[in-house]
């Protein structure tokens, strides 16, 4: 399958999930389903200018917008580890937690081990009835472990990921 094909099988399959959804197809909802298919755990900035790279009259209301209505709607998971702004993925409905790294922010998914959602339990649930868990671990990543192996004392300022994805 080409590289054009593989994309317009993945705009037929978000379309799918937004009517699904019982939201109109737009074409920045598109846009911004394409950017967190491509590029999960992204914050809003970065989906914007990603998603103007492709459609530069989107604004940024409408970004802002389109990220409210795809996770009120559970397309999207909003994710906030302390410190960060708000991140954004794909729901894919499966049990995984987050580790991220002190240094640079990167955000990189890891799976429950424990069983199916919410995974943990309390001793006490105070009559909630819970359905998930979400936990951040916490650590350096390789490149920041070398950055301060080498004796750096600054971490980068974007994710390790996100500069990568902008060569």
């Amino acid at each position: 399958m080409s590289t054009v094909d593989a994309g317009e099988a993945a705009q037929d399959r978000e379309r799918t999930l937004l009517r699904g959804a019982g939201l109109r197809v737009t074409q920045p909802r598109l846009a911004v389903l394409t950017v967190l298919r491509d590029h999960q755990h992204s914050d809003a900035t970065a989906i914007l200018n990603a998603v103007r790279r492709t459609s530069p009259s989107v604004s940024h209301q409408a970004v802002y917008d389109c990220l409210h209505a795809l996770t009120e709607a559970g397309l999207v998971r909003s994710i906030q580890p302390a410190g960060s702004p708000a991140r954004y993925e794909i729901r894919r409905n499966d049990n995984h937690h987050h580790l991220v790294c002190r240094g640079c922010g990167d955000v990189v998914d890891i799976p429950c081990q424990t069983g199916p959602a919410p995974c943990l339990h309390t001793d006490d649930d105070h009559g909630y009835a819970i359905d998930e868990a979400e936990v951040y671990f916490w650590g350096l990543c390789p490149a920041c472990q070398a950055g301060r192996a080498t004796g750096s004392t600054e971490f980068p300022t974007q994710s390790h990921t996100d500069r990568e994805d902008q060569k």
